[in-house]
Order: structure tokens, then sequence, then C-alpha cells
């Protein structure tokens, strides 16, 4: 009778159960589920066979023995009472891996070296001689599990990870590890779709790694038959014939599950520097007969299987880690609903995501969820039949083409919460007055909604037909849960409610920027934008930055100033992308000098002053503004300010503060204004209050409430600003 093991596999949190249905298969006995293991007994068959055939664990290990430790002096003990003799050879080479703490060893690392002192000494005093270390390929992978006062000592006989199927040498960016694609697709059905001669689709495939295990199911081909080095290849336990045995058995399933018609396995990736890596996966899995890779868009998907069959739609969505992701993960999920709901009548699907929350928002009930981990990510796998009974849709209004920015077609889209059917009501609400009064004013781009209801914190911009949208940060006393189901709801509101694309919405988060992150890039896509305002034309930029270029409550001042500037000397300062520049030229100033200490805004200035026509003799100083004014001995008949609430570029030094700082700018700008002429300061700060004092020195003149048009006239703190000149 051949000798019985104790054997534990390990694996990702979350796919015990399936793991534990797959070892019985496999001929583990006594089998039992622990966290993120399964434990049983088998003889060394079984454990060849759990290496060949498992397509859900990480690791196989044969335990070699169990003690109770109380110190790091019990633990090398305990090791050093195996004959290590009967496992590894004396001039061998040797790994250890160390997990859990207590009883003594609080440092993993310390333990791996009491575990191979206890080795190597045992070894040395039998032989006289002592192995090697070797931790990428060892002769023997001994691993030490410390649970609770119980140390666990094994073998390892996969020797690497059995995820690491050997095919995926090209990967994506957030590549899913292959075990974890495989309990994807049993905890989906595929193995009963499969059986039936279903088909399979994946709309966004990546490199492919649930079309190869899909396959490799299918086709009953051992996940692990091209691994050439394990484990246990120089275990002196290994038995080659047995080995060679189990190995020839999987090689001829394999074979004649090849010899099969194939099944209808497609995927299909937008971003084509991914296909032919996929490919390539798909080749050294030798599984080319059977999955195809298309470039496609997830808009355009539309499976047609050869036979018309039916069968699964897998997908594993991208999620989002930088500001700004929200909008497009909520419209990829949508559309990834609707095409589902056009396209895959009477299939199935499963969606693993790992924001729950926007898998809601598919327009589709899901039958079942399970709960998984992709590493430290919880994660969600949801099940839908693609029935109309599983649907949950509202027909899109699209209003008259004269109140939309752009009209959309319509299209049945995944109806709205209650509380985001409300906000739709009010974007509308607004966009029927200030639509009027923009087409009135020639206004091309405006706030059309500003946190008017206190539980969606946002302002919604329309510029011509793009929405940008922005989140104020929530207070900490909101639940982040409470606040994002909310951002959702919005964000799914505003295409319907508006009837512009969904690729024309643009979420940032607005929160105070202190330091060198006023500068920051949000993204890198060097999209400019044409809009007209007054006469003149200016650039902005909807995604690179957390401002746009274009401040619009300003609106009313930089008119002024071009109704003022007709043979004016003009000085803006801070005067980021320079749109008050360009209205003082294009109102008629004798010359302009506009300062700032970003070199970005000002080549962004220069490019909107050419687009203008204007020429190079409108200077632009790249400055601390405060030194600058120290400097400079040129007077000036229309000055403008604008400065920023704080500053500390890695340009300047110390730290510029409104509120401190405001009355010595002030006083130095002055000090360079001409007899009659005008000093116009502003900012948005606020909790700001202009110091007494100036008003002894300068004729000062609050006049806010002038410089708001009706888009911010709900929001009258949204900046304030005065009229300064000589007494």
């Amino acid at each position: 009778m051949s000798e019985r093991y104790e054997i534990v596999l390990t694996c990702p949190k979350g796919i015990e159960g399936l793991l534990l249905e797959e070892a019985r298969s496999l001929g583990l006995e006594e089998a039992r589920e622990q966290t993120a293991a399964v434990r049983g007994q088998g003889d060394l068959e079984v454990a060849y066979r759990l290496c060949l055939w498992s397509r859900l664990a990480n690791r196989v290990l044969l335990v070699l023995s169990r003690f109770s430790m109380g110190s790091a002096e019990q633990l090398y003990d305990g090791v050093q009472a195996v004959d290590w003799r009967d496992h590894l050879e004396p001039f061998g080479s040797l790994a250890v891996e160390f997990s859990g703490h207590g009883s003594g060893i609080d440092n993993t690392h310390f333990g791996a070296l009491k575990v191979k002192d206890a080795i190597v000494d045992r070894l040395r005093t039998r032989t006289g001689e002592r192995p090697s270390i070797d931790k990428l390929n060892p002769d023997l992978r001994v691993h030490l599990r410390l649970d609770r006062g119980e140390a666990v000592l094994s073998l390892d006989l996969s020797g690497h990870s059995l995820h690491q199927r050997g095919y995926r040498l090209q990967q994506g960016a957030a590549p899913l590890k292959e075990n974890l694609a495989a309990a994807v697709l049993i905890r989906a059905g595929w193995p009963r779709i499969a059986a039936e001669g279903g088909a399979l689709a994946d709309p966004m495939c990546g490199v492919g790694t649930f079309l190869v295990e899909a396959a490799l199911m299918a086709a009953d081909i051992a996940p692990n038959l091209k691994r050439e080095r394990w484990g246990f290849s120089n275990w002196l336990g290994h038995v080659p014939a047995l080995w060679k045995k189990l190995h020839a058995e999987a090689e001829q399933r394999a074979a004649a599950g090849l010899a099969k018609p194939p099944l209808w396995i497609r995927g299909y990736e937008a971003d084509p520097r991914l296909i032919q890596p996929g490919r390539n996966n798909v080749e050294r899995a030798g599984l080319a007969d059977w999955v195809k890779i298309y470039q496609g868009e997830l808009g355009t998907f539309e499976p047609r299987p050869d036979q018309n069959q039916k069968g699964l739609v897998i997908s594993n969505p991208p999620y989002g880690e930088r500001l700004g992701d929200e909008a497009s993960l909520l419209y990829l999920y949508q559309n990834l609903g609707e095409r589902l709901r056009q396209a895959c009548l009477g299939w199935e699907a499963a969606v693993f995501t790992g924001a729950p929350e926007l898998g809601k928002r598919m327009g589709l009930r899901s039958h079942k969820q399970y709960a998984f981990w992709n590493g430290a990510l919880p994660c969600k796998l949801l099940l839908i039949k693609v029935q109309t009974e599983q649907f949950v849709t509202g027909e899109r209004k699209v209003r008259n083409e004269e109140d939309v920015p752009a009209a959309a077609e319509a299209a049945t889209s995944a109806r709205l919460s209650e509380g985001g059917q409300m906000f739709a009501n009010r974007l509308q609400k607004n966009l029927k007055q200030l639509g009027k009064w923009a087409r009135r004013e020639g206004v091309e781009c405006y706030r059309l909604y500003d946190a008017d209801m206190p539980e969606y914190a946002l302002a919604v911009d329309l510029y011509r037909d793009w929405v940008h949208v922005q989140e104020y940060a929530a207070p900490r006393s909101i639940d982040p849960e409470k606040a994002q189901a909310r951002l959702l709801d919005a964000l799914a509101a505003i295409p319907q409610a508006l009837g512009v694309a969904q690729n024309r919405v643009v979420i940032k988060r607005r929160e105070r920027q202190a330091g060198t992150k006023q500068y920051q890039r949000q993204a890198a896509q060097g999209q400019f934008m044409e809009v007209a305002e007054g006469g003149v034309k200016l650039l902005v930029n909807l995604t690179d930055y957390l401002d746009t270029g274009l401040f619009l409550d300003h609106r009313p001042l930089r008119l002024r100033l071009q109704r003022e500037a007709a043979g004016k000397r003009f000085l803006n300062l801070f005067c980021y992308t320079a749109t008050a520049t360009v209205h003082a030229a294009k109102g008629g100033a004798r010359s302009t000098t506009s300062v700032d200490l970003s070199k970005t805004y000002l080549d962004w200035a220069r490019r909107n002053l050419s687009l203008n026509g204007f020429s190079d003799k409108h200077r632009l100083e790249q400055a601390n503004v405060m030194e600058w004014l120290q400097a400079d001995r040129q007077e000036y008949d229309l000055v403008f300010i604008d400065p920023p609430t704080f500053s500390n570029s890695k340009r300047m030094e110390g730290v510029f503060d409104v509120q401190r700082d405001h009355i010595e700018l002030i006083d130095l700008a002055m000090a360079r204004l001409a007899r009659g002429g005008v000093l116009y300061f502003s900012n948005n700060f606020r909790k700001f209050q202009l110091d007494e004092g100036l008003a002894a020195r300068y004729q000062v003149e609050e006049i806010s409430a002038q410089t708001l048009d009706a888009d911010f006239a709900r929001n009258a703190k949204i900046h304030r600003a005065w009229r300064f000149t000589a007494r």
C-alpha cells in the first residue's frame, strides 16, 4: 500500500469552496476548507494529479511534520527532527518560505533563517556537507507556516505558483491571475455551457486569460501540462515512473480534446497594443484553432457564433484609481449593459468587478453574486441571465435640439435611481432657464449647476457640446459609499438629461490645491478646444488639469476689462492662461504685460494670444509676482490681479497666502498705477477679508455683485472683486 500524506493546497482567498470540490474530484480524501487553503489526505499519485490538474490552487504542499512551538529554539528543534537525508542531497540547493508570526517569531525573515539553519545543521552533522541556498530554482523548496502556536512544515511540490501556466509571457496593465480566472469561469457555469457546445465571448479580453482558461477546460487539457520544472523534480522522494505515467495520460486526454471540433471562443479588445500579445499567448497555449482575438470596441460588440449558438459572455472591466475615472467607468459599465441587452439576448453573462456599485448601473439584474478577492481587492462576480425580464431600463428623454448642447439619438438606457431622476430634472430645469440667457448673450461656456441640491455636491459646466463636472470633496461626516453612489447617480443622469454623448462628460474632484499640486496634471491627453467669448477665441483643456484654462465666473470682469482697455497699458498679474489679457488686447490696449510663475500656463497664454492674431508685443513674464513688482519700474493704466489662495511653487521661496499678503501685493501694484489708472482685484477665498487700511490709502469700491452673470447668481460667494483708484 502506498504511503499516505497530509496535503495542503493554497489558493486565493474566496475560492476555497471551489478548490475543495476540485481536490475531491482529483482524489484528495478527508478534504476540508481552511482560510485560503484546502487540507486533506492522499498518496503521492494524488499529489501529482493535483499538481498537474488543479486549475485553482496556488501551491501543493506535502506536509512533513506538525509540532507545537513556543520559542525559536523549539522551532529549530522541530525542523531538525526531520531526517532531511530522505529529501535532499547534502550538496543540493534549498529555499525556505516562512509565514505567520508569534511564539517568539515576529519576523518572517528570522523564522526562515531558523528553519534553514536547522536543515543545514542536520545534513552537515550527518554527512559533513551542507546544501546551498537558491531562492529562484532550488532542488527543494521548504515551507513552514506558523499558526496559533503550531508549526506546519511542508515541501512545496509545485515549485513556482501553479497559476503560472507558462503561456502568458505578455500581459496587460491589470492582469487577472490564471487560477482566479479559472475560478470565475467555473462559478459562471462555463464547464456546463462548454459540455453543451455553447460559445464564449469576452468583449474586453486584454491578453486573453479568460479565453485560454476557458479553452483549456473545454478541451480537457491539464492546465500545467507544459510546465517543465516542478518543486519535486529533484526531491529524493520523487517517483519519476509514476509521474511519467500520469503526464502521459494527461497528454492523451489533451490530444483527444483538441481533436474534437473546437468551440466558438472569441475575444475582442479595443487597445491595439494588446492584440498581438494576446494572440501570442493563445499560440503558446496551443489553442490557435480554438481561440480567436480581434480588435473591437465595446460599443460594437455583438457575438455571432457560426452555428448561432448561445453561451457565456464573460468580462473583467477595468476599475479606476485616478481622479476622474468615475465617469468613464460608469459609462463603460452602462455600455456593457446596453450591448448585452441589445446583442446578447438569451446568453448568460458573468461580470467580474472590483467596483460592485458600477455593476448595478448596467441596467440588468444579476440572479447570483459571489465574493472574490483579487489580491487585496475585494471583488464581486455578477451572474446575469440576459432575458428581457431582467432588464432595468427606462427611455432616455431627448429634448429639443435648441435646449441642449448636442442632440443625442434616443436609446434604451439604464433606468435612473430616484435621486438620479431628481438630479436630471434639476439639470433640465436649469438648462431651460440658462439656455435662453446663454443664447441671447452669445455665451458658449457657462455653469449649469452648482451644488443646487446639497446631496449632489457638484459643479456642472457646459463647454459647447461638452460637460465638465467637478465633484466637491464630501465632508468627513458623509459616508463615502453614499457619496460615491450619489456621484454615480449624477453621472448616469447627465447624458440622459442633457442629451450629450457619454464620452463628452469629464469628471474631476475639486479639493483645496495646496503646494505644488496647483499645477499638477490630472491627465496628459493634450486635447485643446477652441471656444468663443466676447468676440475673442480661447483655448480650453477639459481633461489635463483641475481647471480648464478659463474661469467662467470671471466672464463679466473680462468683458469689463475689454471695454475699458482702449489705449491703455494693461498689466495682468497671476495671469494664468491670460484670458483677461486677450480681452484687453481685443479692446484696443496699447500694450499688455502678463506675469505668472508657471511656464505651462504662459505657453498656453501665448497660444491664446496667437489664436487671436496678437503679436509678440504683448509681454509674457515668467516670474514670482511679488518679486517682479518690486523690481519693475513701468507704469500701467489698467491692472488686473486675480491671485490664488495659496501658492508655494518649486520656483518660488516661501508661501504666498492671499489673506496675509494681499496688502503688500496691492500696495506694490498701486505703486505702478499711472495717474487716473484703475486696478481690479479679485479672489475666490471664501473667508477673505479685505484689509480696512487699504480704504484709507486708496479709493476702494466693492463690485462683486456687478461681476456675476446669471449662471453664478445663485452662488454669490464664488468670488469677490474690488475696484481701486488713487485718492
